[in-house]
């Protein structure tokens, strides 16, 4: 019975063996048909999610870089709620003086399945004109869901990774100063009402979607559970049918750690502020003829200076009565321009139909082109219908 039961193993081992040699035979790479991934990484299991949180408070404890209260009148206001809940009463607004306190905006994620008195990590972010969050400590700051209610509350001290250095004639500001965290400094009040055990199916919402790639997690769910069980409701969404109510759990690690090769679609991303450039294993071109030249202009400004003598005679030297004597002169700037053009000839490089990444990269290093010229070359591709990929320009 134990022999038996490796013999399906031997024979995937075998199958494997045989495709991997075929690929190399023709020269395709063998792990590029075996990219598999977990479907853990690739997809979401619905309801199994964070949940943004947000709320407003106060930072207090700064050492002179707090808001100015003239500017901020929402830190103003604040400050005096504050001190009036707290028993400081009949405080008129125009007294406060402070520049050690900041009005900030604390956010944070709640987990999935996170329960009370489980701690959580907050970001804090100002919001006036502080210059910087360094030292301070952040007061009770309740964090509320998109539905209004408060599921954690926080409060601690703060840790910047930046810092502002100014004096009276120049300023060092390194990162970020006006935005700190704080390491556990949420504490879950409310738990999101979620039973995985009161399910009878759960879905899976692919990050990409992608028909082949949800056929893919359909076929492989179907091995595990059976073709019965597991459904693909669209490009994005695969829903699987729990056996029993006991075994969610289980099931969801059973199904989020099958392996699955994703498909996507052939893209070329271009970032035309960096001149990067990044493009996808599937992206190919028809055949097409590039060649890419142009003008090189170089216009140089050169200044020479007229200098006169220092004495200059004017009228006619042999009449003394006539003469007339200029002291000093005058200096005259004269521009001269230099002008060279320069054009650069380049032969045409030839891609034939359909080919690869690999040799459109070599076609257009043949040519001896740089990334922003690339960049050109891609786009004009694409404008003559030669490009088989989507072009996005970021």
């Amino acid at each position: 019975m134990t022999q038996t039961s490796h013999f399906p193993t031997i024979r995937r081992l075998l199958r494997h063996l045989q495709i991997g040699v075929l690929a190399f035979a023709v020269g395709i790479a063998p792990f590029a048909a075996n990219a598999e991934v977990r479907i853990k990484d690739i997809a979401n299991f619905e309801g199994v999610r964070e949940n943004h949180l947000i709320g407003y408070g106060l930072v207090v404890g700064l050492l002179g870089t707090g808001d100015k209260l003239n500017s901020s009148p929402f830190t103003r206001e604040s400050i005096r709620g504050m001190l009036e809940r707290l028993g400081v009463a009949n405080l008129e607004a125009d007294t406060l003086k402070t520049k050690n306190t900041a009005a900030v905006m604390v956010t944070a994620k709640l987990p999935p399945f996170a329960r009370r008195g489980s701690p959580i990590d907050v970001t804090v972010s100002s919001l006036g004109d502080a210059t910087s969050l360094r030292g301070g400590t952040l007061l009770v700051t309740p964090l509320t869901a998109a539905d209004g209610a408060v599921y954690a509350v926080a409060q601690g001290a703060l840790a910047t990774s930046g810092y502002s250095v100014e004096g009276n004639a120049a300023s060092i500001v390194e990162g970020v100063p006006t935005i700190a965290r704080i390491e556990n400094g949420g504490i879950v009040e409310r738990e999101v009402e979620f039973s995985l055990f009161e399910m009878d199916s759960v879905r899976i919402a692919l990050r990409d979607p992608d028909f082949t790639t949800a056929a893919r997690v359909h076929d492989a769910v179907a091995k595990l559970l059976g073709s019965s069980a597991v459904e693909v409701l669209d490009s994005g969404t695969i829903e699987v049918w729990i056996p029993g109510k006991s075994n969610v759990p289980d099931t969801i690690m059973a199904i989020e750690s099958l392996m699955v090769q994703p498909d996507a679609v052939a893209r070329v991303v271009v970032d035309e502020k960096s001149g990067t450039i990044v493009m996808g294993a599937n992206v190919r071109i028809a055949q097409v003829a590039i060649s890419q030249g142009g003008l090189t202009v170089q216009v140089q400004e050169n200044y020479s200076v007229s200098q006169p003598g220092p004495v200059s005679v004017l009228g006619d030297t042999t009449v003394a009565s006539n003469r007339s004597i200029t002291i000093g002169g005058s200096t005259v700037i004269v521009p001269e321009t230099e002008i060279q053009v320069q054009e650069i000839e380049r032969s045409f490089t030839i891609l034939n139909g359909d080919v690869s990444l690999q040799e459109l990269v070599n076609g257009l290093n043949a040519i001896g082109v740089g990334a922003r010229q690339t960049i050109a070359i891609l786009q004009a591709i694409k404008a003559a219908g030669a490009l088989h990929a989507d072009l996005e320009i970021i």
